[in-house]
């Protein structure tokens, strides 16, 4: 009885995730792929801020629409499909500079700007660190295909008025801006975000409302890099993944399905974060492609 005690699956606390990993495999481990995020967002706020704090141009413009280095443009694609529903056809420079980022993140991974670029990350991450960590479970029941339905509202609309109407209330863009121009009144939009997330629904900006992140996931869909359980075997049912992970959905089917089921984690939702990697101290996930499985990243996981 004792023995069959033992085996069964155990949960951790949600204000516990990742500190299994910590003590098993060390920090650096535990929060590697977090950390290399902070850098990704970090430098490319600093590349949007030397210009004007240094006069050395790397990225000049917002995250709607840059330059980098002054050669090579590249746009927002949903700003640029407002554009276009309007009736307005943009520059070409503009058009370029979506077609740029639409191949790049087409190819690449999985909602990746969400992860690696996204500046209202940081801020919707530190919602969620805090609802774990003050306990705070109650949440309101929103559909993850909302972010879909207000994407097609947002084009429509656009075609309707004839204006970028998400550029009015674009939190992204306004917080962008605001690294060069102060907050000011964008601090109230940032604020609502993060109580929004912090107080009334679990990952309920970038899991169910940003349409953004609508377009970014149709973008990749069928993008290369991808998030692949090595051996569900592994896993003890910690429940660390999903306690970190900002669309835990995506995770159910690779790690809990069937033999015939793909053990990659292919759902256009998925941002590529890491996070799951992060905080598994068993090792059940890795960084691989769609086409070739897992990929193990010695250099930096040893």
């Amino acid at each position: 009885m004792g023995q069959e005690k033992m085996q069964q699956p155990r949960a951790n606390s949600p204000m516990q995730a990742g500190k299994e990993a910590r003590q098993k495999l060390g920090f650096w481990h535990a929060n590697r792929f977090l950390l290399l995020r902070r850098a990704s967002q970090l430098a490319i706020m600093l590349m949007f801020l030397s210009g004007p704090f240094w006069n050395l141009w790397i990225l000049k413009g917002n995250y709607s629409g840059s330059v980098l280095f002054d050669l090579i443009p590249m746009s927002d694609p949903l700003m640029t499909a407002e554009s276009l529903a309007t009736g307005y056809l943009p520059h070409w420079k503009t058009l370029l500079g979506a077609v740029i980022v639409v191949l790049f993140y087409a190819l690449v991974a999985s909602k990746a700007f969400c992860g690696w670029v996204c500046p209202l990350n940081i801020v919707t991450d530190l919602a969620a660190w805090l609802r774990r960590k003050l306990g705070i479970r109650h949440t309101m029941k929103l559909s993850r295909q909302l972010r879909y339905v207000l994407l097609g509202v947002i084009l429509l609309g656009s075609s309707l008025t004839g204006t970028l109407i998400w550029e009015w209330i674009n939190p992204v863009a306004a917080l962008g801006r605001a690294f060069v121009f102060g907050l000011g009144a964008t601090v109230w939009l940032v604020l609502a975000v993060f109580l929004f997330d912090l107080l009334v629904a679990e990952h309920g900006w970038c899991g169910h409302l940003c349409p953004i992140g609508a377009s970014y996931a149709l973008i990749g869909a069928k993008s290369v890099l991808r998030v692949k359980v090595i051996d569900r075997a592994r896993c003890d049912r910690c429940m660390d993944c999903y306690h970190v992970c900002p669309e835990p959905q995506v995770l159910r089917t690779p790690l809990h399905g069937s033999e015939q089921e793909s053990t990659i984690v292919l759902s256009k939702d998925c941002i590529s974060c890491g996070r799951c990697i992060d905080v598994c101290a068993e090792n059940v996930f890795a960084f691989g492609t769609r086409f070739q499985g897992s990929i193990e990243v010695k250099n930096i996981s040893s």
